[in-house]
């Protein structure tokens, strides 16, 4: 998900998007451990689009204090 994306989303819907990533990540990183995961870049991809959307709910939350 790139940040433009990301940026069009209400805070409510970048928050479920984060909870879907950090869950799916958790899926990941368990399969991982079992030695079932067939594509380790997707841990990777979704470490990143947890950070762009926590960067962004961060950028917006220093918007409203200004």
């Amino acid at each position: 998900m790139k940040v433009d994306e990301i940026r069009e989303l209400s805070n409510e819907e970048i928050n479920t998007k984060l909870k879907e990533a950090k869950e799916e990540l958790f899926n990941l990183r368990f399969q991982q451990a079992t030695g079932n995961l067939e594509k380790p870049s997707r841990i990777r991809d979704l470490r990143h689009t947890v950070a762009r959307l926590k960067t962004v709910l961060q950028e917006r939350k220093m918007k409203e204090e200004e």
